[in-house]
Parts: C-alpha cells; structure tokens; sequence
C-alpha cells in the first residue's frame, strides 16, 4: 500500500468538492487529506487529495477522477519532484515550569507562539508530514488540549504545473 498526492485543477463552481467526495465514499476509497482553494484564476480551483491504497485503487481513483466533468487536469505530486506543506495549530497545557520546556521544542522545529495564556500555549507549525509527525510525537510529553490539522497542500518543482 502506498499513499499518492493528487494536484486537481477544478471548476470553481457550486458541488466541485461534493462530486469529488462523492466519488470516493461511492467506491469505498478514503481520502486521507483534502485541501482546496482558489487559484490566481478565479475561475479554477486547485484541490489536493491524498489517498492511500493498492496500485490499482490508485489508477481507479485516477482514472475515477478524471471522467468528472468538472476536472480540469489532474497531476501527481511525487515526494522528491514537489513541495508538499501541511499547517496544524496545537494547543498544549503548559504551566510556568513546562512552558520553557514547550518553547524549546517549538523553537527547534521554527514554530510560532500564536497564544499563551496562564496555563495552555498555542503553537502553529507548517512543513511536511514528516516534519510535523516528528514534532507530534516530541509534544507527547505534555498534554495536547486541542489539535488542528488543515491537510497537504502542494505544488510541482520547477516549471511542471497544472494550466
């Protein structure tokens, strides 16, 4: 099993996100992350999916995707030929002597303090998965109140990229 990031040029039109979960709970695949958002044309959206599965799952997926009336042009984002960023917010309880402690690590991994109150610091971090992965698992010393994660977005290097 292996996970692939797809860039989707899309209508920006009204039930775009609807059809394309759709085409997913329909066949039984899971998205593993979703984002999207407006393009520097207003006219197209650009969505990021993540999906994990098979070979084949993954070429039906593609393949699914595709025959969308609303899909402009779909490109896979391999890991070494794109830039892939995730964002998340955590919140942590943290009192005097553990707030220092919650700095460090945030100051290794260039995350920012958006919040901080007497007993609970807020902290946003972007990078990649693995990035953020090794920074969840450095934070479990302390306890996370509340986690956000907005999912992978990403772009092709270079000159590679969707219309």
């Amino acid at each position: 099993m292996r996970h692939m990031v797809l860039s989707i040029l899309v209508d920006n039109s009204a039930g775009v996100l609807s059809r394309v979960a759709g085409l997913f709970s329909r066949r039984g695949y899971n998205i593993d992350s979703l984002t999207v958002g407006v393009t520097n044309d207003p006219a197209y959206s650009r969505m990021t999916v993540v999906a994990s599965g098979s070979e084949e799952v993954l070429e039906q997926i593609r393949k699914q995707l595709a025959k969308l009336v609303d899909v402009r042009e779909i490109v896979e984002l391999p890991e070494g030929a794109s830039v892939q960023r995730e964002l998340i917010l955590v919140q942590v309880e943290a009192n005097m002597e553990q707030r220092q402690a919650v700095i460090a690590i945030a100051d290794i991994y260039r995350a920012k303090i958006v919040d901080v109150s007497t007993n609970s610091i807020m902290l946003e971090l972007t990078g990649s998965q693995d990035k953020i992965k090794a920074f969840l698992e450095l934070m479990e010393g302390f306890k996370i109140t509340e986690l956000a994660r907005t999912g992978v977005t990403g772009l092709a290097r270079g000159a590679a990229s969707l219309k």
